[in-house]
C-alpha cells in the first residue's frame, strides 16, 4: 500500500513541473494555491485578489482538485475510501452549499511584452465561479458549467510589477441532490450539467462535496496578435487496408479557429509541415474577428495507419500548426494524431451495428469505464496505467458511462497509445433523467425528462467538448446518453448541428442501448444482466446483439480487501436473505455484490482469506466464460459486447478487473485469456472445441492440442490435429463431450487447450478446471501440494523475466498468483504489469512470465508466489 502512495506522490510532483509547449509560452498553475471557506472570509474578491491582502490561516489547496481533496490532504477529514469514514464527513445536502463554497488564490509572476497577449485558461471548474485578478473582476458574464472550458485575455489586467494574484470563488452545484440511496440520490443532481454519480450510485457512496472545486487544469498562455484555437484534424482512409502493408494515400483535412485581438485587420499564414510537405493558407482577419480557417486537403503518401489494439500498430504523428504574421509565429498548437477512419454499418443478420476501422470489421470486446478517481485526482500516469490494463485484457474498446464526465485529454492520449477505441457518452442517464418510475426521485418523470435546467448550457458544453476531444484517433463514437436520449432540443442540437459542423466523421448513438445500436428482440432494458451467472448462459443463451452492459462480480483478493476494510470487518460476506445487503455493514457500504452459491462447489469459505481465494477462481471463470461465449457467436448472434464494468473509482466491491489501488485480480487474467486474438476454447455446454480468430489474416497450419489431466497430474492426450481458420471468424473443430464427461465424473479434471504454430510456438494456452458429475470441484479440495520452482532475472530497468517450472513427479501446480513486493515491507508494488498471472503449470511444464514495474531500478524488490496447492514463497531477483 505504501508503494501505491509513493507513486501518487511522484505523480503529484510531476504535475508541479512547469510545462513548456511548442514555440509559444504555456505553463500550468498547479502549485502553491491557497484556499479558505467563504464562511470564514470577510473580504470580497477585489480585496482578496490584491497581493497586499494577507492569506493568514489559509490552507494549502490542491489544484487541480476538489474541496474534499484539499480537506483530505490537510488532514481535515478522514479518507472516505476506507471503512465507514465517508459517514464521518459532512454532506453538502445537510450543511448547505455555503459550507463547501471556497476561495482559491494563486500568486504568479507574469508580464506582457509589447505585442504579447496573455491568456488565462480554465479546463474545468465545478460548478460556477467568480474570477478576480489584481483587484479586477475577470469574468464579466457568469462562469457556470462543469465541462465548459473558459479562456480570458488578461493582458490588460496584469500587474505592472509582474506580481499577480488570481482569486477564484468556487460555488458548488446549484442543486446538490439528496443522497437518499437512489441512483443519483433523489435525481436533482441532474438539474445541472455535471457528474450525476456524486449523489451516490449502486457502486459508490455519495461524494460529500459533490466534487466542488477547480477540478481540472489552469494554464497561462502567451501569444502574439492572433490566438490559434481548437485545431481540427480529420483523416480519411479509403477502401480496405491491411496492417503492415504499403498503403494507398490517405486524405488529411486540417482547420483551426483564429482570433484576432487587434482593433485593425491582420494578414498572415496558417500552415503545417507533414511528411516533408508544407501545407499553407493565406488568411485575412478583420478587426477583433474570430473565424475558422480550413487548409487545403493533403494527400499523405504511404501513411502508417493507426489500428485498434490486437490488430496492428498504434502509429501516431505530430503536427505543429502555426499562424505566422510576416514570418513571425503569432501562435501555434501541437497536435498528436493517428491516421485512421471509423466506419459503421448495420449487420442485418445480427440486427446490430458493426464497426470497422480502415475498412476492416472489428468484433468489439469492450469495457465500461466510470471515472479514474471519484475525487477527481487525475494524473497522466494513472490514466496510462489503467488504459494499459485494458489493453492487457485484450480489449479493444472503452465506453465512458453517461453519469460521469467527458474524459480528459490525458485519458484519450493513453487510449491513442494503447489502441483502445472509445465511445464517449454525453451526460444523461435513464436513472436521473426520467426513463423509469422511481420512488427515490424527488420529481416525477415528466419533470426529470427535461433535466438539466439550462439546456443552452448543456448544448454549449457539448460543443466545447467535441472541439476538445475530436482529434484523438481513439475516439470512435459519440453517445447521446446512458439508457436514454437527451431532451429533444439537446438531441437535435448534438446530432444535427454540433457533430455535423464540428466533427462529422464518427458514429452517433442516440443512447447506449438503443435499437439503432442493438435491436431489442427480447424486451426489457436492452442490456445486462449484472450479477453472477452460470458459465453455460454465456454460451447457450442468446442476449442482445451488441450488449452495451453485461457483467458480473469482481472482489479482489485478501491483500486488496485489507487495504480498505478494517480488521473487525475481515469476515466472510453473508447476504441477508431477501435483500442485497450483507450482514456486515462495511461490506454493504462498499457495495458488495453477492457471489450467490458459486463458491460452494469449492467448499464453504472458512474465513475472509479463504473466501477471497475461492472468489478469484470464480472471477477468472466468469470473465473468461463471458468473452468466450460472446466470441463463439461473433457475426452470428453478436457484433460486440461491453462489460459492465472494468474498474472502480472508489473502493467498491463489485465489477472490477483491478482495485482502486491498481492491484489486478483474477478477473483481469480470465478476461485476458478469453479475449485472445487467436484463441482455442472449450464450450462447457456442448463439449465442443473451437477456435476464435479475431485477426484480419487466415491462420494456416495451426496445431490444436487438447490434453486432459486428472487430479494426480496424469495426462491423456485427447487430440492433436493441424487445422486452419478464416479471418475474423469462429471454427468448430470437434466435440469431446462424451469423453470429458466420463473422465471428470468422479472428481473433476483439468483440460488444456493449446494452439501452436508450425514452429511449435504457443499461440494460445488455455487451462480449464472442470467439476465432477455433481457440479462440485471435489478433486480440487483434496489436491496434493505442488510447489513450483522459480528463477527471476532483471532484463531491463523496469522488467523481470520469471521462469516457473513444475517437477514431473508433481500433480498440477494450480492457480499460482504472482506478486512483486517490497523486500522490506513485503507490501505489493503497484502498479505492476504481468504478461500473465494466476498460472497453472502441468507436471514437467515450464512457463516464462514477464513483470513490468517502472520504479524497479530504484526499488529493492522480491517476487512472491503462492497457489491453490502451493505454499507461498519469495524469490530473489538476479
Amino acid at each position: 500500500m505504501k508503494s501505491y502512495f509513493l507513486i501518487i506522490k511522484i505523480w503529484i510532483f510531476s504535475l508541479c513541473i512547469i510545462q513548456l509547449a511548442s514555440a509559444q509560452h504555456i505553463y500550468e498553475l498547479n502549485s502553491e494555491w491557497y484556499c479558505n471557506p467563504i464562511s470564514d472570509t470577510k473580504a470580497n474578491g477585489i480585496e482578496i485578489s490584491n497581493t497586499s491582502y494577507k492569506l493568514k490561516k489559509w490552507m494549502p489547496a490542491t489544484v487541480p482538485g476538489t474541496v474534499l481533496t484539499t480537506l483530505l490532504n490537510n488532514g481535515k477529514v478522514p479518507d472516505p475510501f476506507y471503512g465507514m469514514n465517508n459517514e464521518k464527513i459532512k454532506d453538502i445536502y445537510d450543511t448547505g452549499r455555503e459550507y463547501y463554497t471556497y476561495w482559491f488564490v494563486k500568486d504568479f509572476p507574469e508580464t506582457a511584452k509589447e505585442g504579447e497577449q496573455v491568456w488565462l485558461n480554465f479546463r474545468g471548474i465545478n460548478y460556477s465561479a467568480d474570477v478576480y485578478l489584481n483587484g479586477k473582476k475577470v469574468n464579466k458574464e457568469p462562469f457556470k458549467g462543469m465541462y465548459l472550458r473558459k479562456q480570458f485575455n488578461i493582458t490588460e489586467l496584469l500587474a505592472k510589477n509582474g506580481q499577480n494574484r488570481l482569486a477564484v470563488l468556487v460555488h458548488p452545484a446549484d442543486h446538490v441532490g439528496n443522497p437518499n440511496g437512489g441512483q443519483g440520490g433523489d435525481g436533482t443532481i441532474a438539474k445541472g450539467v455535471a457528474l450525476q454519480y456524486t449523489a451516490g450510485w449502486d457502486w459508490i457512496q455519495p461524494v460529500r462535496d459533490r466534487n466542488t472545486g477547480i477540478w481540472d487544469k489552469v494554464f497561462i498562455e502567451k501569444t502574439q496578435a492572433v490566438n490559434l484555437k481548437n485545431p481540427h484534424i480529420v483523416t480519411l482512409v479509403d477502401g480496405q487496408r491491411f496492417p503492415g502493408e504499403p498503403q494507398e494515400p490517405a486524405t488529411i483535412k486540417v482547420s483551426a479557429e483564429l482570433e484576432n485581438t487587434q482593433d485593425g485587420p491582420v494578414n498572415g499564414t496558417l500552415q503545417y509541415i507533414l511528411n516533408g510537405k508544407t501545407i499553407s493558407q493565406s488568411v485575412t482577419l478583420g478587426a477583433n474577428e474570430t473565424k475558422e480557417v480550413a487548409l487545403p486537403d493533403f494527400s499523405f503518401e504511404n501513411p502508417k495507419l493507426w489500428w485498434p489494439s490486437g490488430y496492428g500498430d498504434q502509429n501516431l504523428y505530430d503536427l505543429d500548426l502555426k499562424f505566422t504574421i510576416n514570418g513571425n509565429i503569432s501562435d501555434s498548437e501541437k497536435i498528436n494524431f493517428g491516421i485512421r477512419e471509423i466506419q459503421t454499418e448495420w449487420n442485418s443478420h445480427t440486427r446490430s451495428k458493426q464497426i470497422s476501422v480502415n475498412g476492416q470489421k472489428i468484433f468489439i470486446k469492450g469495457g465500461n469505464w466510470i471515472i479514474s478517481d471519484a475525487m477527481l485526482r487525475f494524473s497522466k500516469e494513472r490514466y496510462d496505467a489503467e488504459i494499459r490494463f485494458h489493453r492487457d485484457m485484450n480489449l479493444n474498446l472503452i465506453r465512458i458511462w453517461g453519469g460521469a464526465l467527458p474524459e480528459r485529454p490525458e485519458f484519450y492520449e493513453a487510449c491513442d497509445k494503447y489502441g483502445l477505441l472509445v465511445i464517449q457518452d454525453f451526460w444523461i442517464s435513464g436513472d436521473c433523467n426520467g426513463r423509469w418510475l422511481d420512488p427515490k426521485k424527488k420529481d416525477d418523470q415528466w419533470t426529470r425528462r427535461q433535466y438539466p435546467d439550462d439546456h443552452n448550457l448543456f448544448i454549449q458544453s457539448a460543443e466545447d467538448v467535441v472541439k476538445l476531444l475530436r482529434n484523438h484517433a481513439s475516439l470512435a463514437m459519440w453517445c447521446g446518453g446512458n439508457e436514454i436520449t437527451p431532451p429533444a432540443d439537446i438531441m437535435h442540437a448534438i446530432k444535427n448541428e454540433i457533430l455535423p459542423k464540428y466533427d462529422g466523421t464518427r458514429w452517433f448513438i442516440d443512447y447506449s442501448n438503443s435499437d439503432e445500436m442493438s435491436y431489442n428482440f427480447k424486451g426489457g432494458n436492452g442490456d445486462g444482466p449484472y450479477g453472477i451467472q452460470d458459465i453455460s448462459t454465456f454460451w447457450a443463451e442468446r442476449t442482445w446483439p451488441f450488449n452495451s452492459e453485461v457483467g458480473s462480480v469482481g472482489t479482489g483478493d485478501a491483500v486488496s480487501l485489507k487495504r480498505f476494510l478494517p480488521e473487525e470487518n475481515h469476515v466472510v460476506p453473508v447476504e441477508i436473505e431477501g435483500t442485497e445487503k450483507i450482514k456486515d455493514e462495511v461490506w454493504t457500504y462498499h457495495k458488495y455484490i453477492d457471489y450467490s452459491n458459486s463458491l460452494e462447489p469449492y467448499g464453504t469459505p472458512k474465513d475472509m482469506e479463504d473466501f477471497a481465494e475461492k472468489a478469484q477462481l470464480v472471477n477468472y471463470n466468469q470473465y473468461r466464460g463471458l468473452m468466450e461465449g460472446f466470441s463463439a457467436h461473433m457475426w452470428d448472434w453478436y457484433t460486440g459486447v461491453i462489460i459492465w464494468k472494468t474498474q472502480n473509482p472508489w473502493t467498491a466491491l463489485r465489477g472490477q478487473m483491478y482495485d482502486y489501488y491498481l492491484d489486478p485480480n483474477a478477473c483481469l487474467y480470465g478476461l485476458r485469456n478469453g479475449s485472445e486474438a487467436v484463441h482455442g476454447m472449450y464450450d462447457p455446454v456442448k463439449g465442443n472445441i473451437m477456435i476464435a480468430n479475431n485477426s484480419f489474416e487466415q491462420q494456416h497450419d495451426i496445431m490444436l492440442r487438447v490434453t486432459a489431466y486428472d487430479m494426480k497430474g496424469n495426462s491423456k492426450q485427447l487430440t492433436q490435429v493441424f487445422t486452419y481458420i478464416e479471418p475474423s471468424s469462429i471454427r468448430l473443430i470437434m466435440s469431446l463431450k462424451k469423453r470429458i464427461d466420463e473422465m471428470s465424473a468422479e472428481e473433476g479434471m483439468f483440460l488444456s487447450v493449446q494452439l501452436l504454430d508450425v514452429n511449435q510456438k504457443l499461440i494460445s494456452d488455455n487451462f480449464y478446471w472442470l467439476p465432477d458429475a455433481e457440479g462440485n470441484y471435489s478433486g480440487l479440495q483434496n489436491m496434493e501440494e505442488a510447489k513450483v520452482t522459480a528463477t527471476a532475472k532483471k532484463i531491463s530497468d523496469s522488467e523481470i523475466s520469471l521462469i516457473l517450472s513444475n517437477d514431473a513427479e508433481n500433480t498440477v501446480s494450480f492457480f499460482n498468483r504472482i506478486s512483486l513486493i517490497d523486500a522490506k515491507t513485503k507490501e505489493r508494488l503497484l502498479p505492476t504489469f504481468f504478461s500473465d498471472n494466476y498460472i497453472s503449470i502441468v507436471p514437467g511444464g515450464e512457463k516464462t512470465i514477464t513483470l513490468d514495474y517502472d520504479q524497479l531500478k530504484s526499488t529493492n524488490a522480491l517476487i512472491e508466489i503462492g497457489g491453490w496447492n502451493a505454499p507461498i514463497q519469495t524469490i530473489e531477483i538476479e
